[in-house]
């Protein structure tokens, strides 16, 4: 079978996927990411809501899409730092998981879908507001190349019956396949194939009249991925540790590939995730937590440690060799 049909089944199966048996985000899950570390993430995720909402006008019914919204981690935070958007405005928790959907939070304007085609958007009218994944496009199903004899090769996975194969499923070489950008076949060198989140990205700009689409995740280009061995940007994760071989314990533990961004829709702006979180007030909700700290450090209560988390939290989202340097892609469409 295709790689790409591998990858989905692994991750996606309604029956034996790693999401639908019990894989997941968060400290006692499986993997940590920007949400997870904290409020802090959400409280700036919230300002940059309310900067885009005031760009755009202050449009009544503001709408927030948030995909790949797993138990509901961000949209609880982002709810919690109380942005003008949301006042009027709704927060729309798209999950294709059923598991992870059911614990989500409900009511204060959140809502939830399986998916983006799922939303009441009429032809020809469009939402106004954001669309947002994050770590989401390293998660879609994903094809590889390989380069044989000056020609890129489709990778299949099937089942291995010599008995003196360790794994049940291996990896063969198929037919020649067309990269899905310019890059030169290098004997042994390998490339993703990422037209899922390709079509994920033109989706979400297509649901907008005005607003923007935000995704952040590690990436880097088609080209680049090329010169690397390929076990460094194709990564399985299993209870916060790195997994085996992506053709190894399907269902069992996450498989994610780097973005290739030359693969996604042009005319993103680029950014770090450091960057992103300082430019839209990082650093002086951390003041505020430090001063917070300060005056009620001797008291001791809930209010002075989520006030000193805020320190740590900022540390782990700001670290340039950690989730500080994955990058932010923003499509604007409309005015």
């Amino acid at each position: 079978m295709p790689f790409e049909a591998w990858v989905e089944a692994c991750l996606y199966d309604p029956d034996g996927g790693f999401y639908a048996t019990g894989g997941s985000a968060g400290r006692r899950g499986d993997f940590l990411t920007s949400p997870e570390v904290g409020p802090l993430f959400g409280a700036v995720v919230a300002r940059w809501l309310d900067d885009r909402w005031e760009a755009l006008g202050r449009p009544s019914g503001f709408t927030v899409v948030e995909a790949a919204a797993g138990v509901g981690t961000l949209a609880r935070s982002v709810r919690s730092a109380l942005p003008a958007c949301l006042e009027a405005g709704r927060y729309v928790m798209v999950e294709r998981c059923a598991v992870l959907r059911k614990a989500q939070p409900t009511g204060d304007g959140l809502s939830s879908l399986p998916g983006l085609e799922d939303l009441p958007v009429r032809e020809g009218d469009g939402l106004v507001g954001v669309v947002m994944a994050n770590e989401l496009l390293d998660n879609l199903a994903f094809g590889l190349l390989e380069a044989v004899d000056g020609v890129w090769r489709e990778v299949l996975v099937e089942l291995a019956t010599d008995s003196v194969d360790p794994q049940p499923f291996r990896e063969v070489i198929g037919d020649a396949a067309h990269p899905p950008v310019g890059v030169d076949p290098l004997q042994g060198s390998r490339i993703p194939v990422q037209a899922g989140a390709g079509r994920w990205v033109d989706d979400a700009r297509a649901l907008l009249s005005a607003g923007s689409v935000l995704v952040i995740d590690y990436a880097s280009t088609t080209a680049a991925l090329a010169g690397r061995p390929p076990g460094e940007w194709v990564r399985t994760y299993r209870d916060h540790q790195r997994g085996g071989p992506a053709v190894s314990a399907p269902g069992a533990q996450d498989v994610t590939v780097e973005v290739a961004v030359d693969q996604l829709a042009a005319g993103a702006d680029f950014n770090t995730q450091a960057s992103f979180l300082r430019a839209n007030g990082i650093d002086d909700l951390v003041a505020e937590g430090r001063r917070r700290w300060a005056e009620r450090a001797g008291v001791g209560d809930l209010a002075a440690l989520r006030a000193r988390s805020r320190i740590t939290e900022a540390e782990a989202l700001l670290d340039p060799a950690g989730l500080g340097g994955f990058t932010v892609l923003e499509w604007r469409v409309g005015p």
